[in-house]
């Protein structure tokens, strides 16, 4: 008896699974996009984790939809108040980075939300010689942003703040397209 009800389960089973609808001759192809909604953006990370530590939580939604070329004027002051309050390396008024920007310079590039990309020169967020012109995947944009936050002049103020200590991408990144590196 037990073995009828296993086979008549397996069968059961079986009819649900292989009865189960294929519609894809009804798939409707799309060859354009739909732009007939209407759409708002979310969120801004042109510079990673400035948004995170600068904008305060109140401001976040009007920062995230103001257009780039107004942030600047809405939200520079703010953040130059946050960066003076934060870093030991902008506590006094002249304090310089390593660009050598003061605070007020400094948090008026923050401010403005984007990714600067050199269309004739290297593409790197910092490689010692080269500032912000760009972004490579192996960047290591978190420790360049801590450097030139706290790290002063020279790079060499408030070291224990200066560094993520993460190194490289957990995995090596591809030599083609995508050329990101493969999930875990």
């Amino acid at each position: 008896m037990k073995t009828l009800n296993k086979i008549l389960v397996m069968l059961a089973v079986s009819l649900v699974a292989f009865n189960c609808s294929n519609d894809d001759d009804n798939q409707v192809i799309i060859t354009s996009p739909d732009f007939s909604g209407i759409y708002m953006q979310e969120d801004q990370m042109g510079r990673p984790a400035v948004n995170t530590v600068f904008v305060a939580s109140a401001d976040k939604d009007a920062f995230n939809v103001t257009v780039p070329s107004n942030q600047d004027a809405a939200f520079q002051s703010k953040f130059q108040t946050n960066l003076m309050a934060l870093s030991p390396a902008f506590a006094n008024a002249g304090d310089m980075n390593a660009l050598g920007q003061d605070a007020a310079a400094f948090t008026g590039l923050l401010a403005t939300d984007v990714l600067n990309v050199s269309l004739d020169g290297t593409t790197t967020f910092y490689d010692g010689t080269n500032v912000l012109t760009g972004r490579a995947l192996a960047d290591d944009v978190i420790t360049v942003e801590l450097l030139l936050i706290f790290g002063g002049e020279d790079f060499t103020e408030n070291p224990g703040l200066s560094n993520d200590n993460v190194d490289a991408n957990d995995k090596a990144f591809l030599t083609s397209f995508p050329y990101l590196a493969s999930p875990h």
